[in-house]
């Protein structure tokens, strides 16, 4: 077969390294390059499945809900791993809009009725199969229907701070938030709904 018509990109073994968590993979792959040849390289993918993650933005008091909780990778770069974010979640087998309603209020307190989709992004797509549906939703803060904070069960012991947009906006330049997935839907926010 010659190189017209192999594949572009071609899996030529998979080798689970762990199970647990994740699924972390070394695979060996060959594949086109810019001059036309074939190359092979080999690559630990990291598979947990795909996620969601929601802005909940209160239009009365031009203020958002966020979350504080522990991530341990962070620790490990040297931060106090107590990271600001957006409300966000694993789909485990649900759709992204049904997943994202149920993390929101897993994690806020907040039910959702209605939530906009607004794209699909791969956070570290050199090794992580995941990609997060981003979504937004209009609120108001003073109608909260549950406690929040997370599931007990999961280990989950989360925060919950209600800020306004603009505060939050300039803790992305302060190094405060510093969430991928948090700082581009403040982003978004500010074109939404900055002055």
């Amino acid at each position: 077969m010659d190189a017209k018509t192999e594949p572009k990109v071609k899996i030529l073994s998979s080798e689970t390294l762990s199970k647990r968590f994740v699924h972390l993979q070394k695979l060996t792959v060959e594949h086109e390059t810019l001059s036309g040849g074939r190359q092979t390289v080999v690559r630990e993918i990291h598979d947990h499945g795909n996620a969601a993650t929601i802005l909940l933005y209160d239009p009365r008091r031009r203020s958002v809900i966020l979350v504080r909780q522990l991530r341990v990778p962070p620790v490990l770069n040297g931060d106090d791993g107590f990271m600001i974010e957006m409300p966000a979640g694993l789909l485990d087998k649900d759709d992204p809009l049904t997943a994202i309603i149920r993390e929101a209020m897993e994690e806020t307190g907040y039910r959702i009725e209605r939530a906009d989709y607004l794209f699909d992004a791969y956070m570290s797509p050199g090794t992580l199969t995941e990609r997060v549906s981003f979504f937004a939703a209009e609120i108001d803060i003073t109608q909260k229907a549950g406690r929040g904070g997370g599931l007990e069960e999961e280990g989950e012991d989360i925060e919950i701070l209600e800020m306004p947009l603009d505060e939050a906006y300039e803790m992305i330049g302060t190094g405060k938030i510093s969430d991928g997935k948090t700082i581009m839907l403040l982003q978004w926010a500010k074109m939404k709904y900055g002055d």
